[in-house]
């Protein structure tokens, strides 16, 4: 029971760590995607702010299956999902809606050096997430926990984008990359978002759709 206890509580750290550090990392990437103009990197600063919301919701979940393991989800936990799935939803509308207009406009990047930057923690950080979330989960037998780790994972996929496109234009100044890496971010912000409706929908955290074995 104690054993429990403690990993329940290091599971609730891992929560607001990740929401704290999202927030830290929002501010960060959209004042600096929007000095440099890149509309990758400004992007992903807004997920950030989305997963803050979705952070909140786990935060929530892990005190509920600590105290009460047999209580169904909360209504602050659906309507946190359906926050979050409709943050995902505008994001990828507003990225397509810079995508179409960069283009027309033929707008490069400043530079691509602090997406770059930003990215590297972010995938250090998000790959330290995943293997302390899983571990915590698994000791736990903890299925919503594994989950939560698992959609971790989609954080460090767009990590990785933003890395690659920030990249390939920092080194070669090839103008449509920016917009590539950024349709990239749409693409798992839409899985993201239709994963959160069907959590709310089914009012339970023990699936993603986004987990890899």
């Amino acid at each position: 029971m104690m054993r429990n206890k403690k990993l329940f509580r290091t599971a609730f750290y891992l929560a607001i760590f990740t929401v704290v550090y999202n927030l830290i990392e929002g501010v960060i990437s959209m004042v600096l995607g929007y000095s440099d103009e890149t509309l990758a990197l400004f992007g992903f600063g807004v997920d950030s702010f989305i997963e803050v919301i979705s952070g909140i919701g786990i935060m929530i979940m892990v005190i509920r299956i600590w105290k009460n393991p047999g209580k169904p989800i909360t209504p602050f936990e659906i309507t946190a999902l359906r926050i979050t799935g409709m943050g995902f939803y505008l994001l990828s509308i507003g990225l397509a809606t810079g995508i179409i207009i960069n283009l027309l406009q033929g707008h490069k990047p400043e530079s691509t050096f602090w997406g770059i930057v930003v990215s590297v923690i972010s995938i250090l950080t998000m790959s330290w997430l995943v293997w302390a979330k899983k571990r915590v989960g698994k000791r736990l037998n903890s299925e919503p926990v594994i989950a939560d780790a698992n959609c971790t994972m989609v954080c460090l996929y767009m990590s990785i984008v933003l890395l690659i496109s920030s990249l390939i234009y920092e080194f070669t100044g090839f103008p449509y990359i920016d917009a590539i890496g950024a349709a990239g971010l749409i693409w798992f912000s839409v899985k993201e978002g239709m994963e959160a409706m069907e959590k709310a929908k089914k009012r339970s955290y023990a699936e993603c759709s986004c987990h890899t074995t």
